[in-house]
């Protein structure tokens, strides 16, 4: 029997619409309650080491048939995980206190948690795989099917409490409509995988788990966060009208990124990978505005050698030909520590020695990626431009100038991701080419509330007014100055944020690049002096709710189609 019919609303986090028959995520059976004490720690160790052993084997298995790079590496960090030595061993301990063997991974994996979570940043993003560890693990002792995604065969739409990474990263777009957990934000793991898969999405759905039940008919808008709980034929057609009408406000969206007036807003892709690079490439965008180069570092024991960045950044300009490339240096530090650069441990790693200040301790590492970098320019003559993370004062901005133009490189920028850099924004431009700004950290710098944590979404919107008025000063810098000004946080993928964001005069947006054409639709369906003024009635609007609403209300009916 279908459930009842409900209307329910989350985050939006991708835009399109499904509808189709829902598929539960398995939820942990959890440890086991009938199971005895350990009395023989070496066997239970053993059999505890047979399970994870079998988890690894499982995780590696699905990273070959993983479709691209960034799956394939999300899952092999997640089997990394499954067998850590220092996870062993904290299970072995608490067999020897006398914990069951399902207890005693329980209770092991959430000290673990607990201290990556104490590191913040990076490393709390990873309680999720840990958790997917831990449940996987369980299962495997105890006989049950493994947690998480079902075996898919037919199209369906995924409902979960939350989704890992390790599962998030091998949806099939083909077969999986839309994506709906009722925890998770904006800036979670499955809301950004989802956006770089192209499926509709929705995230932070208060109570529908409890609203629903398996083989239900459930509808989803990914672009308003609406979720329909067993439609009336009448809402079925409306979802699909509104389908047909995104295609439609979609189709002939291609070319540069302009408003309608002719004002060019560049539209870029952010990429972490030379398989991102290549895919992005593909697209029909203007170049990339965010190369993440930490992936190059992260989960090793020693640094990427000269050669094999030098090979890296070549082969990622060379995807691009004569487009721009914008490359982010080393964002690492406590809360994405490096086993090669442990500076040891820090009380508050979100406000500790990450970014520049990791790499002003330890020039040897920002040295090498930037001479890379001059050998990969030198081999191509790209389009290149080279940015610092975590930027506060002129005197980094300085440093980091001097470093990148005494190589020759053409271009020298700076993230804009403290309010600091915001604020004074025409006098660290005064010393660097461009900047971009990190919207994801910008809020979370400004609104004092961790990124990480779904319930906290609300605070960590860009449409927030104090958000955007610290991207407004740090664009009053840029025309004071002269220098250019872009975006390369989740906020530049937002349709309708895009035309504020324009209209406070930044100049490049750059996003998933599944996201490109709705941004280009929307871009050139208004002209700058309207972007003005949606800039100027959401700077000054009482709350972020209100923002949006001022914007809706005048932009064209037609951008409604995007979102």
């Amino acid at each position: 029997m279908a459930s009842e019919h409900k209307i329910l609303h989350g985050i939006g986090v991708c835009a399109g619409t499904a509808s189709g028959p829902l598929a539960l995520v398995r939820e942990a059976p959890g440890v086991d309650e009938h199971e005895p004490a350990c009395t023989d720690p070496a066997a239970d160790t053993e059999r505890v080491k047979a399970a994870m052993d079998a988890v690894v084997a499982s995780l590696k298995a699905r990273a070959e048939k993983a479709t691209s790079d960034k799956s394939r590496a999300v899952l092999e960090a997640t089997a990394q995980l499954a067998g850590d030595r220092g996870l062993a061993k904290a299970i072995t301990k608490r067999l020897k206190a006398g914990d069951g063997v399902t207890h005693a991974v329980y209770n092991a994996v959430e000290g673990y948690a607990e201290m990556l979570k104490k590191l913040g940043g990076y490393m709390a993003e990873r309680v999720t795989d840990l958790h997917d560890v831990r449940n996987r693990t369980i299962c495997e002792l105890r006989g049950l099917p493994a947690p998480g995604v079902p075996d898919i065969t037919t199209p369906v739409v995924l409902v979960a409490r939350d989704l890992a990474p390790a599962e998030t990263a091998t949806l099939d777009p083909a077969t999986v409509l839309g994506v709906i957990t009722e925890e998770g934000g904006p800036t979670s793991h499955t809301a950004i995988l989802a956006a770089q898969l192209g499926i509709p999405a929705a995230v932070k759905v208060s109570g529908v788990l409890d609203a629903v039940a398996e083989g239900d008919t459930i509808a989803l808008d990914g672009g308003v966060g609406e979720i329909i709980v067993s439609p009336t034929a009448e809402e079925a057609d409306q979802l699909a009208e509104r389908s047909r009408r995104r295609a439609a406000a979609l189709a002939g969206s291609s070319g540069e990124g302009s408003t309608r007036d002719g004002f060019k807003i560049k539209l870029l892709a952010n990429i972490g990978t030379l398989a991102d690079a290549e895919n992005a490439a593909k697209f029909d965008l203007e170049g990339s505005g965010l190369f993440r180069t930490e992936f190059l570092f992260l989960g090793r024991e020693t640094a990427p050698t000269l050669e094999e960045q030098t090979d890296t950044y070549t082969k990622v300009l060379q995807a691009f030909g004569d487009r721009r490339v914008v490359v982010r240096t080393l964002d690492a530090g406590a809360d994405k520590p490096l086993a090669f650069a442990d500076l040891g441990e820090e009380e508050n790693p979100a406000l500790g020695v990450r970014g520049l200040r990791l790499s002003q301790r330890r020039e040897d590492l920002l040295d090498t990626q930037l001479q890379a970098l001059a050998n990969a320019y030198e081999a191509t003559h790209g389009d290149l431009w080279v940015m610092a993370p975590m930027v506060a004062t002129v005197e980094e901005a300085e440093w980091f100038a001097n470093k990148v133009r005494a190589l020759g490189l053409p271009k020298v920028g700076i993230m804009i991701e403290v309010p600091a850099a915001a604020i004074r924004s025409a006098q660290v431009l005064s010393v660097v080419d461009f900047a971009s700004l990190g919207t994801n950290d910008l809020a979370q710098y400004t609104m004092a509330a961790d990124r990480l944590k779904g319930d906290l979404a609300d605070l960590l919107t860009p449409w927030q007014p104090a958000v955007l008025n610290m991207i407004k000063a740090a664009c009053d810098g840029g025309k004071a100055t002269g220098k250019y000004v872009g975006v390369c946080g989740e906020a530049g993928g937002d349709p309708l944020l895009a035309l504020v964001l324009a209209g406070l005069g930044v100049q490049s947006l750059s996003m998933a690049p599944k996201k490109v054409n709705a941004v280009r639709a929307a871009l050139r369906l208004h002209d700058m002096s309207t972007c003005q003024q949606m800039a100027a009635y959401a700077i000054n609007a009482r709350t972020a709710a209100d923002a949006r609403a001022a914007v809706i209300a005048i932009a064209d009916p037609m951008l409604l189609d995007l979102l």
